[in-house]
């Protein structure tokens, strides 16, 4: 494990990612390329009340967010990802043991892996996972900038606050 899961019971949001960036690698933190908008996002949506450093990732926690990524053994740009890498069945293992409110997927890439299916819409999904709501959101990483939309981002925020 490159970065360690950021999970708990009961959270209300956990945030699925691909895999580390060599950056998060380095930094064993989250999110961590300057290019990856993901913390400026997280604050400008109401996500959280002020920007977070990359570093300091752990205090999610204290707002009811959780971090981790399907990828846990690899790192890189997801062309470089191993098919065997994508450890699902242990991801969902997770959710079942945590139980998060909403699982987001933070690409439609990481969403497709998980779902097993290639048509993928941003937004809420149709499938959960036991009582876990399934949402899918734009990657924020500077490799995916023309297709970020940050009105992805505050349906989420607005859809996580609704449940509060």
């Amino acid at each position: 494990m490159i970065v360690p899961d950021l999970l708990r019971e009961g959270l209300d949001l956990v945030l699925c990612g691909t895999a580390p960036s060599r950056a998060s690698k380095e930094a064993l933190a989250y999110y961590a390329h300057p290019g990856n908008i993901f913390w400026k996002t997280l604050f400008d949506v109401g996500l959280t009340p002020h920007l977070v450093a990359a570093k300091d990732y752990t205090s999610l926690l204290q707002w009811n967010i959780g971090l981790t990524d399907l990828n846990k053994t690899e790192w890189g740009a997801d062309a470089e990802l191993s098919h065997a890498g994508f450890e699902v069945d242990l991801f969902r293992e997770k959710m079942l043991r945590n139980a998060p409110r909403i699982i987001a997927f933070s690409s439609k890439f990481t969403a497709s892996k998980f779902l097993g299916r290639k048509t993928i819409s941003y937004g809420l999904q149709p499938e959960t996972l036991s009582g876990s709501t399934l949402f899918v959101v734009p990657s924020t990483s500077g490799r995916a900038r023309n297709y970020f939309q940050i009105e992805h981002w505050k349906s989420l925020a607005d859809f996580v606050r609704s449940l509060r």
